[in-house]
């Protein structure tokens, strides 16, 4: 690849194999069928009764358009922490405020490649927040959004893997074994969503 730039506003944290950074590329030009290792998050966020916000990608999306996923994803810049960039990207795609924010899978990294064979590469840390206020979605990110009980989300994970993304249905794999104290998001979904079978 040959887009390596300077940062600037709209762009990836590209990093080594120990998550060293290591320069930016754009972002609308990271993603191809030889995408380098780069930074992003997950986040999975809670409202009040203890419901999981699952959205559907909208079909703009470079990569799994159209695919339902966790509440939202994105990349942190140069410039930010993960959480800084988890703050900002929640208002951009769904016009939300999230409180809490925890931690709950740091060390979650994945390849996968979808059919267009465009390929997602990321160190990809996982976190659980609470929403505060309405979800307003933003349509160039969110096609359709759902809120569901964690339980029904596991099974619908298990028999449809299919119908998610990919990172989700890892992640909600690696949720189910986190082990979580407190009474925090992320020990209330861990406990939500159950013990993996063995």
């Amino acid at each position: 690849m040959t887009r390596h730039v300077p940062v600037a506003a709209d762009h990836v944290v590209t990093v080594d194999d120990e998550g060293r950074r290591t320069g930016t590329f754009e972002r609308s030009a990271v993603h191809t069928t030889e995408t380098p290792l780069h930074l992003a998050f997950s986040c999975y966020v809670l409202d009040d009764t203890g419901r999981l916000l699952l959205t559907r990608r909208a079909l703009a999306k470079r990569t799994w358009p159209g695919v339902w996923t966790n509440s939202f994803c994105g990349h942190p810049r140069w410039t930010e922490t993960t959480e800084e960039s988890i703050t900002r990207h929640a208002q951009h795609e769904l016009g939300l405020r999230v409180v809490d924010l925890e931690v709950a899978v740091p060390g979650f990294r994945y390849r996968a490649v979808d059919a267009s064979g465009v390929v997602e590469n990321e160190i990809c840390p996982v976190y659980t927040a609470r929403a505060v206020g309405d979800v307003e979605p933003n349509p160039d990110e969110v096609m359709e959004l759902a809120w569901a009980a964690p339980g029904d989300v596991v099974r619908a994970v298990d028999a449809t893997p299919w119908a998610f993304s990919p990172w989700m249905v890892l992640q909600i794999a690696a949720l189910r074994a986190a082990v979580a104290t407190g009474e925090g998001p992320t020990a209330q979904l861990a406990a939500a969503l159950g013990s993996p079978t063995v």
